[in-house]
């Protein structure tokens, strides 16, 4: 039976001691101070399935939390096919990037940029692309869940901004990557835990149970009689060009994006870093496949057996939301909303501590002197609180105004921008021949190219699926050419390229370290 009220004075309670619970546990796990490359890269003690929960945590943001529920309930499960391209992206991963990366023993993504192509210019772009990116998403992770919450729970939106972000804020402040990697682990798990309790609900609300799911799916709702498996033009869209791109796109950001990246330098051991991987693969394949469920049994529920004109006019991804606030139980409702706070959160805090790192050992270390550990993490210490209150400020100032369009924009734009990095990396990874003006020449020319195909060709003409197939491409044709005709003498350094791998996996002196 649907509820009169959406938020209880439960659910309220319920809200506010997760939010306790999760600032209590940040400050817990700080209680040793961190310091240098601890700050950064913890302290060795974090097991690697608390890693891996966290990286699981950090790719799933509130967006993604009621967005793909929302795909499932107004359309089929085509968008599903996105999270296989994993079964791409983590073997190449753990063969081709966790063995380069841990030999090398990186500070930050960008570290083996500088160290590959000796150019520490390209490792202060590189690091400025990726904050900048940062600062947008986050200020956007901040208020769009926030907008949903407070027409909810009835809770001032500026109040819930910011207590999102000053919780984020004190525990990465106080105790680094440590901190923020535990406090991941538990939202992860409150996340994956309120997603399967909404699923069980709905399941038992629905006449027929999963039997009315599973008709669904086999009657158009899983693949639309419209959606192709396979297209002769790889720019098209179809089933193949999303799990093709989808782990182009994965693969680029495990090996470019620091927020994950940063992960993978928690340790050198190489087969806690392919279990880390392995069990984020498993955990992110698992949860979007309960929310896609859960998005097809919400259509089930409000459009098959019991229609209203209310339900009509919400829109998709308002949908679960509306679902969580009036069908779930007293109590239940507020974990739930707890689970999206949860993702929000460890969205941010990811970014807070990356960002900060990104610019210490990126930026200040490289224009600057030789700096103590004790500096460093100074430095990194009040870049984190500075961030935080900037992220709190634009997306209180978003709350007010009308700029959320140019603010989505701007996220779209840096997010291909940073996307492009991916294949300056694997230009790096692939042939010893790039040199530092082919990598330079592949980032600009590859800019041109999906700046020109995303803003000057009509939207139909290349599906966005393809775009990291094209951007790769481009990169590693205009690196390698580029390179050739400016000369490389000398080699790429040593444990910086896939050909260097058998010789990495053939030493394994460093192999048990960490």
């Amino acid at each position: 039976m649907m509820k009169t009220t959406g938020f209880t004075l439960v659910d309220l309670l319920v809200l506010i001691v997760y939010l306790l619970a999760v600032l209590v546990a940040g400050l817990y796990f700080s209680k040793k101070e961190m310091s240098g490359k601890e700050f950064f890269k913890g302290d060795g003690s974090v097991p690697w399935y608390v890693t891996s929960v966290s990286i699981f945590a950090t790719m799933l943001s509130p967006i993604s939390f009621l967005g793909l529920a929302g795909n499932s309930y107004a359309g089929s499960w085509i968008l599903w096919f996105a999270q296989l391209g994993m079964v791409i992206a983590i073997p190449l991963a753990i063969k081709y990037v966790l063995p380069i990366f841990a030999r090398m023993d990186i500070d930050t993504a960008y570290d083996y940029l500088e160290r590959r192509f000796e150019a520490k210019s390209l490792r202060v772009i590189s690091a400025l692309l990726f904050i900048v990116y940062q600062l947008g998403r986050m200020s956007i992770i901040m208020y769009l869940p926030s907008v949903g919450l407070a027409k909810l729970t009835g809770i001032d939106i500026n109040i819930l901004i910011i207590l999102m972000g000053v919780i984020a804020i004190v525990y990465s402040y106080t105790g680094g990557l440590k901190s923020v990697l535990w406090t991941d682990f538990i939202q992860g798990v409150i996340l994956s835990g309120g997603a399967l309790i909404a699923l069980f609900v709905l399941i038992k609300d629905i006449d027929g149970g999963m039997g009315a799911i599973a008709e669904q799916l086999a009657h158009g709702k899983f693949i639309a009689p419209t959606e192709k498996w396979f297209d002769p033009n790889i720019l098209s869209g179809s089933i193949f060009l999303i799990i093709f791109g989808s782990g182009l796109t994965i693969f680029s950001s495990y090996a470019s994006s620091q927020d994950l990246v940063q992960r993978f330098t928690t340790t050198q051991n190489i087969k806690k870093l392919n279990k880390m991987l392995f069990t984020n693969g498993v955990l992110s394949l698992g949860v979007a496949t309960v929310f896609y469920l859960i998005g097809t049994g919400l259509y089930v529920f409000y459009q098959l057996q019991n229609v209203s004109e209310a339900t009509k006019a919400i829109p998709r991804d308002q949908i679960f939301i509306y679902f969580i606030a009036y069908q779930l139980p007293v109590g239940v409702t507020g974990i739930i909303l707890a689970a999206i706070y949860a993702a929000a959160q460890s969205t941010i805090s990811t970014g807070l501590n990356s960002v900060a790192t990104s610019w210490t050992l990126d930026i200040q270390e490289v224009v600057a002197k030789e700096m103590s550990d004790k500096v460093r993490t100074r430095i990194a210490q009040i870049v984190s609180l500075l961030v935080g209150i900037f992220s709190i400020v634009v997306a209180i100032v978003m709350a007010h105004s009308d700029i959320k369009s140019a603010y989505e924009w701007f996220n779209g734009f840096m997010g291909l921008v940073l996307g492009l990095l991916g294949g300056i990396f694997i230009l790096g990874f692939v042939t010893k021949k790039a040199n530092k003006q082919g990598a330079y020449a592949a980032l600009i020319v590859a800019t041109i190219v999906m700046v020109c195909i995303k803003y000057v060709l009509p939207p139909e003409a290349v599906n966005y699926w393809a775009y990291s197939f094209i951007s790769i491409s481009v990169s590693l044709v205009v690196g390698y050419v580029v390179s050739l005709l400016t000369g490389n003498k000398a080699s790429a350094p040593q444990f910086t390229t896939i050909h260097d791998i058998p010789e990495i996996l053939a030493d394994k002196s460093w192999e048990k370290r960490h």
